[in-house]
C-alpha cells in the first residue's frame, strides 16, 4: 500500500467489475439468484442493472460470481509505482 491509501478489496471487485461491465450473478442469502451489471454500489447497497434496475442490500448478499476472472493485484510501472 502507498501512503494512507486504504485498500478495500470489496470496493476495488465491485469496482472493477463495474468499469468492465462485466455480467455477473448475485447469489442472495435466501437462495434467490440474479443475472446483471453491477451498474453502483456504496457501503449498503449495489445497483443491478438487467432488463430492469434492482437495489440490493448487501447484507443480503451471499455470493458474487463474475463472468470471468478478475485479477485486482495492482500493476507497477516501470518507476516501480501502482498504476491502479
Amino acid at each position: 500500500m502507498l501512503g494512507n491509501k486504504t485498500q478495500n478489496l470489496q470496493d476495488n471487485f465491485l469496482n472493477f467489475i463495474r468499469k468492465e461491465k462485466m455480467p455477473v450473478v448475485i447469489y442472495l442469502t435466501n437462495g434467490v439468484r440474479l443475472k446483471g451489471t453491477v451498474k453502483g454500489f456504496d457501503s449498503f447497497v449495489v445497483l443491478l442493472k438487467d432488463s430492469g434496475e434492482q437495489l440490493i442490500y448487501k447484507h443480503a448478499i451471499s455470493t458474487i460470481v463474475p463472468e470471468r476472472s478478475v485479477d485486482l493485484r495492482p500493476e507497477v510501472s516501470e518507476q516501480g509505482r501502482e498504476t491502479r
